[in-house]
């Protein structure tokens, strides 16, 4: 899983010299190697992690998950404005050093000596929230590494009743989807399918260097925060969501060429929007217009 030390993919050598400068050059992180497999990479920069603890605010009584925390980067500095915090790390290897980490710090434990730190050590993507939010909304942050971080963002809002909000480094080029707003070159299929479900907030831009070894992109917060409603009512949404992905199936081509072998053009203009004009300037509502709209003319047939 990721690491808060922050996943991102990256070369390692087992050869490579064990002073100051080689070992951050070489991924090495308080004696454990950044793993390939598990896409660490992990954040040293202090200014930055101050900076995401700052955009989460922390309550003491929040119920707040990490994923990915790695070498306690963000968990330290969680975990000591917190009553409790429980992290989902799918590295078993890393787990000591973590564990070891936090029982370093006082504000590890309550004042009864009781640990706030508890440990579930498995994937993510199979994460179930329904047990953890037994007693309320949760709060989510951490890093997602780059090839799971859409599917794991989708699987979290799949289950969005139980989250009041997440906050996450992904790579910028994610991160820059998800914000995107219609007209710009980053909307897309993922902005719209995640926006209808949550709000999304591009906070701040975080550089290769604050991270050992260094990514070879940039990384990007962002802040999601469910809505009380999703924008598409259930029982639209699996044909809203085919219309969306055939809209987007080739980006240089009007809505009316992407969608001639589903819909006839006179649907398009029922449904208010210009058959001529490309899918990256539909909005959300105009996405939803049509999908109502394709109900309505072409009801499923029993």
């Amino acid at each position: 899983m990721s690491k808060l030390a922050m996943n991102k993919s990256t070369m390692s050598n087992p050869l490579a010299p064990a002073s100051t400068a080689e070992t951050n050059r070489y991924g090495v992180q308080d004696g454990h190697r950044a793993r390939k497999r598990f896409g660490q990479n992990f954040l040293t920069d202090e200014a930055v992690i101050a900076r995401i603890v700052a955009a989460i605010q922390p309550r003491a009584t929040d119920r707040m998950i990490e994923i990915g925390p790695g070498l306690g980067a963000l968990t330290c500095q969680l975990i000591a404005l917190l009553d409790a915090l429980t992290v989902v790390e799918l590295d078993r290897d890393i787990i000591p050093k973590l564990q070891a980490q936090c029982a370093l710090q006082k504000t590890a434990h309550t004042p009864s000596g009781a640990h706030k730190l508890t440990i579930l050590s498995q994937d993510a993507l199979t994460l179930d929230l329904t047990p953890l939010a037994t007693l309320g909304a949760l709060r989510i942050a951490g890093n997602l590494p780059y090839n799971i971080a859409t599917p794991l963002i989708f699987h979290l809002l799949d289950q969005a009743a139980h989250i009041t909000d997440m906050t996450f480094m992904l790579q910028k080029e994610v991160a820059l989807r998800l914000a995107a707003m219609p007209g710009n070159r980053d909307y897309g299929r993922l902005s719209i399918m995640v926006q209808t479900i949550a709000q999304v907030e591009l906070l701040f831009i975080v550089p290769p260097e604050a991270f050992n070894p260094p990514p070879k992109v940039d990384s990007a917060i962002v802040q999601l925060t469910p809505r009380a409603q999703p924008l598409v009512a259930p029982e639209l949404r699996p044909l809203f969501t085919e219309l969306v992905g055939l809209a987007f199936a080739h980006r240089r081509k009007t809505l009316q060429n992407n969608l001639k072998h589903r819909l006839p053009a006179s649907t398009i203009i029922a449904a208010g929007l210009e058959p001529g004009i490309r899918a990256e300037q539909i909005s959300i509502d105009g996405f939803i217009h049509l999908a109502q709209t394709t109900q309505r003319l072409h009801p499923p047939i029993p």
